[in-house]
């Protein structure tokens, strides 16, 4: 890490001799077009010269930069956001480092005497890029509750303290002198060192024995606390001859835990072990009795449920309650849900996968809260046309498991865990009743990895600032980044994606996934519950993109999927018949001149085995067009069959493989039940 750090020295003090030596010709080239305020010289304080003039306050933080050398970077041109802890903030936790034995192979946490020369340069590094950004990130924002990635390469997470009413971050530090802003970036005081924990999350969860001692022992008891270790992928291809995307180097992993408070379970009658396990057999012991069971992958495969003390074994009561709180990647608080440009009246949700196998959890937000498994009747229904429907006909039947909180997050070094106020399971509501809709899933939500790493909704900025000297605006990934995406033909596919403020892209939560070249690829698909569904997906047409063919397998084995309709070609674009007129491929016309709202055209487009776009979401954040009205904005119904619950891949195959550059797009994917889509009451809302 040090070499890197002195090759970013090298390079920003290169950089700055370049700029300053060029500094004549370009302003007799093109002066109009230059800010000669701060653009190459600086006029102003730098980060280093706001921390060096106020040694009474920050000497001893800067004493830790320039252990690394970070005191000369944040002396010459960039962009940075800086939060710097106190003297006394810094003292204080310095001493509580040496003062921590808990580690008894590592003494003192490795430091060599108190103060802060007993710092090893190790420390000094993991201190220091902890509180620094390559991006500028201001106080309105971190008041909207961020998750930052640092230079060190961890997060950390912005919210509102509740007593004080100030910016704080990871629910520790108070920002007590907001936006200094300074030639090459912006400076935050603190109060307190922002602290990491180099804990997993099991390990984390256990040194928290006010809230979590019985599900922290659930874990251990069922062997799961040993299984929540994964940090990083090692055999990450190497993407070649890459000069305009950011690719990432590594992949990060980890966990998301939903867990109960003692106080909460003791508010239920659980106490320990034996009542939580008590509790999990009435919950789990008939979830796959034959008939009678919900639990549709468990019953079809005739697994036994057991209800004994046997707590290791995957299919007992207690594994099975525990691993419904546990999904295999990484999710902080602010992103369980994203917002980003759907229409106002619409509730906003997620679905995760967790690893009791192929379940789903429904996360809503809903008047600021979070809620696990909230089951709204006739949700996806409506009997209002381009409405979604009187309150009458969707009454609310469970209200939900509420997370406790933003400030209730706790952070590991491998994940999140984030309390809750109820009991969470999988009983039968759950897949007859809160997953009983039309299941809208974005594309980047099928990939863990787009989580963990902080990826699905990354800004321009936030991408270009993983690129020295760079101005990559998007991210390419090698072949083999996704665990859940199988890439059969190397670097003839190039896996692609789009921030959200890229552009006013007309998709489904702002960002886009994309893929250029010869493509050949499979994506496992989420697991739904037994039923017969219309599998589509949504996509925005245009003449850029190529024609493709659909397979559908069991597995990711390509000689084991059949093909699924005739091949889509996406550069067709409908008709702008604007005068109502249906297009003659695909039916589309403008709704909003027509006299039924469309209602006899969308009829028309699901026989030619298309859907306008919903009235969701809008072309980029607080726009005017919504994606059924935009002719671009199409879902391709590409199966209508029985799936059960358990493992599917769906394979999408160029057919013009000469077209070297055509793009592939997938926005988002849909699973619509029969009882949705095809039912005798209600219609299928517009949304």
């Amino acid at each position: 890490m040090i070499t890197k750090i002195n090759q970013r020295v090298k390079w920003s003090v290169a950089c700055a001799a370049f700029l300053i030596s060029h500094f004549s010709f370009l302003v007799s080239s093109c002066s109009e077009d230059i800010d000669e305020s701060n653009l190459y010289t600086f006029t102003g304080e730098t980060i280093e010269d706001y921390l060096s003039n106020r040694s009474e306050q920050f000497s001893s933080f800067n004493y830790i930069l320039s252990r690394i050398g970070y005191d000369k970077i944040l002396s010459a041109y960039g962009t940075y956001t800086c939060f710097a802890p106190t003297n006394d903030a810094v003292t204080n936790y310095i001493d509580s480092l040496y003062d921590d034995n808990t580690n008894i192979d590592l003494p003192h946490n490795g430091m060599t005497a108190r103060g802060l020369e007993g710092l090893t340069d190790s420390l000094c590094e993991d201190i220091a890029l902890f509180h620094l950004l390559n991006t500028k990130v201001m106080g309105v924002n971190m008041g909207n509750g961020m998750t930052i990635k640092t230079l060190l390469g961890r997060d950390i997470n912005t919210s509102i303290d509740s007593v004080s009413g100030q910016v704080v971050i990871s629910r520790a530090a108070l920002v007590t002198s907001m936006d200094n802003e300074l030639e090459n970036g912006v400076l935050h005081e603190l109060n307190h060192v922002i602290t990491r924990s180099n804990l997993l999350v099991a390990g984390e969860m256990e040194s928290h024995p006010d809230l979590f001692t019985i599900f922290s022992n659930a874990l251990k008891v069922t062997g799961l606390a040993d299984s929540l270790t994964l940090q990083q992928k090692t055999d990450i291809k190497e993407v070649t001859n890459e000069t305009t995307y950011w690719v990432p180097e590594k992949c990060e992993l980890g966990y998301t835990v939903f867990a109960e408070t003692d106080e909460v379970f003791k508010a239920n009658g659980i106490n320990g072990i034996d009542d939580l396990a008590k509790y999990a057999a009435e919950q789990y012991a008939a979830c796959a009795d034959e008939g009678s069971g919900w639990y549709d992958y468990a019953r079809r495969n005739n697994i036994e449920v057991s209800t004994g003390r046997d707590y290791e074994n995957p299919w007992n009561v207690l594994n099975m309650f525990v691993r419904y709180h546990l999904v295999q990647y990484k999710v902080p608080w602010n992103k369980l849900v994203y917002d980003y440009n759907q229409v106002s009246k619409v509730t906003l949700c997620e679905y995760y996968e967790t690893m009791l196998p192929y379940t789903l959890i429904k996360l809503t937000r809903n008047s600021g809260k979070r809620l696990l498994n909230r089951w709204t009747a006739n949700n996806s229904l409506t009997d209002r046309v381009a409405e979604l429907g009187t309150n009458a006909m969707h009454t609310v039947l469970f209200e939900g498991v509420e997370l406790a909180g933003q400030n209730s997050q706790v952070a590991a070094a491998n994940g999140y865990i984030h309390p809750l106020n109820g009991l969470l399971v999988y009983n039968a509501d759950v897949p007859q009743g809160a997953l009983n809709e039309r299941l809208r899933f974005d594309d980047t939500s099928l990939l863990g990895e787009m989580m963990s790493n902080g990826i699905r909704g990354m800004t321009v900025a936030e991408i270009k600032a993983h690129v020295d000297g760079g101005d990559f605006s998007r991210v390419r990934f090698p072949s083999n980044y996704f665990d859940h995406l199988t890439v059969y033909n190397g670097d003839d596919t190039q896996l692609r994606y789009l921030a959200p403020d890229d552009g006013a892209w007309s998709n489904y939560e702002g960002d886009e996934f994309l893929c250029v070249g010869a493509y050949d690829f499979a994506m496992r698909l989420p697991p739904v519950p037994d039923g017969t569904y219309e599998l589509r997906i949504g996509y925005t047409a245009n003449g850029a993109r190529g024609m493709l063919q659909f397979y559908l397998g069991r597995s990711n084995d390509q000689t084991t999927m059949e093909a699924l309709d005739i091949p889509l070609d996406m550069r067709f674009v409908p008709a702008n018949n604007s005068d109502g007129t249906p297009d003659t491929r695909t039916g589309w016309c403008l709704w909003t001149v027509t006299d039924d709202r469309g209602v006899e055209s969308d009829n028309n487009m699901h026989n030619l085995g298309y859907m306008r776009g919903p009235l969701y979401y809008t072309l980029g954040p607080n726009g005017s067009t919504v994606a059924r009205s935009n002719r671009e904005d199409l879902r391709r119904i590409i199966a209508k069959q029985n799936f059960e619950q358990g493992e599917y891949w769906l394979r999408f195959k160029t057919v013009l493989p000469d077209n070297t550059g055509a793009q592939f797009h997938l926005d988002y994917i849909e699973f619509c039940p029969e009882n949705i889509y095809n039912n005798t009451i209600y219609a299928e809302d517009m949304y």
